[in-house]
């Protein structure tokens, strides 16, 4: 399996972030809560051949007022408190004696992998350039690890590193276990612990075979030199070079984007209004397809990774933990989708969220069963556009209980041509980060749009 990211920019590579790591210890739920097992389901298991999914929060010390001793301390007895209803975290992968795989956990498992380290030369202003993740690539732990290994290793790590003026919080999450929505629900539940509630506000709802009790056996096992995230691989080096760059669109940018693309006639179909999702998703795609210069015949794919808790039958609760989501693909000419005007990519992409209903769901999760298969994370389509993430995770109120996140990223991992994530703007209300990585003439010509930047 190819690597996730070729570390192409040399700027980055050369600077370095002069990290050092100054102990290692693991955090375990803080009462005994005796062995535990929940089987994953039919949702989680394409996920195993993923990596690590990777969040990084920079945090300000507000002048020196707050300690980093003080942080770590608080952080980890917040950890021992919140892992009590989110056990799953600080256990591992398992199989049963099916062949079926679950998390298991245990008292006597080591739990959450903590790491502290140090960058006193580091200030959060160096970490805020909204450009590439190979300098990031140090504070955040399990880069190029795949999911699978969580039979072996923590399913969460955490390293808290010490800057110059604030704190680096990277996490990463085994993506087998949780998807976006259950990752940010336990952010949030850790934080509002360390801010000094008693319990949490929405306990986790872990009885995932309540949305789908499929028992698929997988004979799944590592690959004898799992490919690391530096792109050692042969695969790797040869992909073309990728960068990433986060574009920032304000509320009045978003506002702008959906009303061109509601500027028509109702629909005759009956259909709705193109949602804000809709309306920024078309935007990208077709800018994207633009800056890639495809032939009018190539086909682009665009593909999001959507939340099903609503969808199945029966809806599930806004607190299940597990993956309750599923891969949405669409496609189109790219001659259809640039010389028609915005609408038609919109309905487009609304069509086929729209018909992603419970039964279409069923369907999917049937056919996998029936013949399992254990997707790459960049088994998204041709000259794609896929969305993970979304705008609807509140990030930037993580508060551990000394500010507000000053910014939020995606680390390395699951990187590929054309992967986006989708990020709540730190200027609140409806403005949104959007993280995109693609090639390098491409994202070149991108940069450079000013219809795409909302500049004209």
């Amino acid at each position: 399996m190819a690597g996730d990211l070729p570390e192409v920019v040399k700027k980055e590579e050369t600077e370095g972030l002069k990290v050092k790591i100054t102990g290692k210890t693991h955090v375990k739920p803080g009462k005994k809560l005796d062995r535990k097992e929940c089987q994953l389901v039919t949702f989680d298991l394409p996920y195993l051949a993923f990596y690590y999914n990777q969040k990084l929060l920079l945090y300000g010390d507000n002048g020196g007022e707050v300690r980093f001793p003080e942080m770590v301390e608080k952080l980890k007895d917040g950890l021992e408190t919140v892992l009590e209803p989110f056990h799953q975290l600080a256990g591992r992968l398992g199989k049963d004696k099916d062949g079926v795989f679950r998390v298991e956990y245990d008292d006597d498992m080591e739990g959450v992998e903590v790491a502290e380290a140090v960058a006193d030369d580091v200030c959060i202003a160096d970490l805020v350039a909204e450009e590439g993740t190979a300098t990031l690539k140090e504070l955040i732990p399990y880069n190029g690890i795949l999911n699978l290994e969580g039979l072996q290793r923590p399913l969460m790590a955490v390293q808290l590193t010490k800057l110059k003026d604030g704190v680096a919080m990277g996490c990463a999450f085994n993506h087998a276990v949780l998807d976006g929505t259950a990752t940010w629900h336990f952010m949030s539940s850790w934080a509002e612990i360390c801010r000094g509630a008693q319990d949490i506000s929405v306990a986790p709802f872990l009885e995932r075979t309540k949305a789908r009790n499929t028992r698929v056996k997988l004979d799944i096992t590592l690959p004898p030199e799992p490919a690391a995230a530096n792109g050692d691989s042969k695969e790797a080096a040869a992909a073309p070079p990728l960068r990433e760059k986060v574009f920032k669109f304000t509320e009045a940018a978003i506002d702008k984007i959906k009303s061109k693309v509601n500027s028509t006639n109702p629909p005759s179909d009956g259909s709705n209004p193109f949602s804000t999702f809709q309306s920024l998703s078309v935007h990208i795609w077709r800018h994207v397809t633009q800056a890639r210069n495809l032939k009018p015949e190539d086909i682009t794919v665009f593909t999001v990774f959507a939340d099903c808790r609503k969808r199945v039958d029966p809806p599930m609760p806004e607190s299940y933990f597990g993956n309750l989501i599923q891969a949405i693909f669409t496609g189109t000419a790219a001659g259809l989708l640039l010389m028609n005007p915005p609408e038609f990519g919109a309905g487009v992409i609304q069509k086929a969220i729209v018909s992603h209903n419970a039964a279409a769901i069923d369907q999917r999760n049937k056919e996998w069963e029936s013949a399992p298969k254990i997707f790459q994370f960049k088994d998204a389509g041709m000259n794609c556009v896929a969305v993970g993430s979304s705008p609807r995770f509140k990030v930037y109120d993580v508060d551990f209980g000394w500010g507000k996140p000053e910014s939020v990223r995606s680390g390395c991992n699951n990187r590929f041509d054309g992967m986006m994530y989708l990020y709540q703007g730190k200027d609140g209300g409806r403005s949104i980060d959007v993280e995109i990585s693609l090639e390098e003439e491409a994202m070149a010509r991108l940069e450079k749009d000013k219809e795409f930047l909302m500049e004209n």
